[in-house]
């Protein structure tokens, strides 16, 4: 399959580092949002991001330019139909997801791929709603897209070899590393990373350590970049607790059972960087934590 033309759905963290990346890599982009002030956000966020690979010297003003010059935006979702590959990259949500492939699916071409960004959703159960089961699989990025070298590459059961091979080509154009996983309950990253961020939270929950003390533990400990609860934090608490979940109820072990004081947080609507409050308060100058 020639993979010229690549449509995504949701200019959020996720749909604008994917925009970034394949852009730079020289596919054509169409970056779809409902809202408009998120469209123009997230392309003045590629810009900046871009610009700093300019200052780093990885890439050069010309790459940059190139690349902004791929990205179109549309808050039409039909309109990514004409698109070679469509990657959803929305909220993880399952009706939401359901909601796009379904506006998706009249408007598509013969050929066109569907993927899912999901970090934790069957692809099984999305591609079975879907007229192309056989061309649907998980295309998974980590956070920061331009960052991380990781793309899970998740098969549903009907997917067919053409498509996982079409994805795979995609992956090692983007200099990226591909992990195939099969599709159980939040794959293989999350599947071993969530539930550690939630033993974090029932440690902090149970009062074993406090939040300093449990980020500093891991950190110098196991000699982790983050501490569990600052990344939390950085994944956004509302994704923690949707994919613990998933896990839970995909799974139906009690070893998956969320924390009670993760989905406090959530409720609060602490749920991370994002809103300013969760494990740590983000508006001042230093984050500083809330236990």
């Amino acid at each position: 399959m020639d993979i010229k033309s690549i449509g995504i759905v949701g200019a959020g963290q996720m749909g604008n580092g994917i925009a970034h990346v394949m852009a730079l890599a020289g596919y054509d982009v169409l970056l779809n949002d409902i809202n408009q002030n998120a469209l123009e956000a997230a392309v003045a966020r590629i810009d900046r991001n871009l610009e700093r690979q300019v200052g780093r010297e990885t890439i050069s003003a010309a790459e940059k330019a190139a690349a902004m010059e791929r990205i179109q935006t549309t808050q039409k979702l039909p309109e990514l139909g004409g698109t070679d590959l469509i990657i959803e990259a929305a909220t993880e949500r399952e009706e939401i997801k359901n909601q796009i492939f379904d506006t998706l699916i009249p408007h598509l071409g013969v050929d066109t791929l569907l993927t899912s960004n999901t970090s934790s959703i069957s692809i099984t159960r999305l591609a079975s709603r879907t007229d192309r089961p056989e061309r649907f699989m998980g295309f998974h990025f980590m956070n920061p897209v331009p960052m991380m070298q990781l793309v899970e590459l998740i098969r549903g059961i009907a997917t067919d070899e053409a498509t996982f091979k079409a994805c795979h080509n995609i992956v090692e154009r983007l200099g990226k590393t591909a992990a195939s996983a099969e599709d159980f309950p939040a794959f293989i990253v999350n599947r071993i990373l969530i539930p550690m961020i939630n033993e974090a939270c029932y440690t902090l929950y149970e009062g074993v350590g406090n939040v300093a003390s449990i980020d500093n533990a891991l950190k110098l400990g196991a000699n982790h970049p983050m501490g569990p609860l600052e990344l939390a934090d950085f994944i956004g608490l509302d994704t923690c607790l949707a994919i613990m979940n998933v896990l839970h109820e995909g799974l139906a072990d009690t070893k998956y059972r969320p924390c009670p004081l993760l989905t406090k947080y959530v409720e609060a609507g602490w749920l991370g960087r994002k809103t300013k409050r969760g494990f740590y308060d983000y508006r001042g100058e230093t984050p500083v934590p809330t236990r």
